[in-house]
């Protein structure tokens, strides 16, 4: 697939047809996520793929299963249209999203620093890195014919899915990622497209 048309093609998918990923193609795509470039050279990520719905549900135990739009609305620092639009499409998801995915790829990268208390902005290097790997993966996916969304870690969720999967204390999870081939009538929420006119400069603000 054309790079552009890749690019223009990946979106947050939610919703996924009853299909397995070929565990070569899910190494492939993940082989893409080391491509990307990282802020000390070594790429000290590791990437737990997890398919056994047994497993998903140990690791996914501590996402809220009960979100609803009504959630939503509570959240003040929603004022956009189209930003609460997708969110009231895409919170009461975070569960069946994940669950209902072919396959959760659970990234970890090393705590090397303590990124929810930076002293400056170059300790969140390594967070920056693992994010553009991240990145690669979800568009080697697209590229694949595959869909991908992604949830942020919060509460106890961490904590579950180590005691699931066994990741060492030394690691961190940036996000959950549920991966599957986009179901027929999934959903992909509409975007605030941006102006360029105002916001691409050139030599000057």
């Amino acid at each position: 697939m054309d790079f552009y048309k890749v690019i223009n093609k990946r979106s947050s998918v939610r919703d996924f047809a009853d299909e397995t990923i070929p565990q070569e193609t899910l190494k492939r795509i993940i082989e893409s996520a080391y491509k990307a470039p990282t802020n000390d050279h070594f790429r000290d990520w590791h990437f737990i793929v997890v398919t056994d719905k047994a497993v998903m549900r140990e690791v996914l135990e501590g996402v809220p299963k009960n979100l609803t739009v009504k959630d939503v609305d509570n959240m003040t620092f929603i004022s956009d249209p189209v930003q609460k639009e997708s969110y009231q499409f895409a919170v009461p998801k975070q569960y069946s999203m994940l669950i209902n995915a072919a396959a959760v790829i659970i990234p970890l990268m090393k705590k090397k620093v303590d990124v929810l208390h930076p002293a400056d902005l170059s300790h969140l290097n390594c967070f920056a890195s693992v994010w553009c790997s991240i990145e690669n993966l979800w568009l080697a996916a697209t590229a694949e014919g595959y869909g991908c969304n992604l949830r942020i870690t919060c509460g106890n969720e961490e904590e579950l899915a180590r005691k699931a999967t066994g990741f060492p204390e030394e690691y961190m999870i940036p996000c959950f990622i549920g991966i599957g081939r986009p179901a027929e009538n999934a959903v992909r929420t509409k975007q605030l497209i941006p102006d360029l006119e105002k916001q691409l400069h050139w030599q000057k603000f």
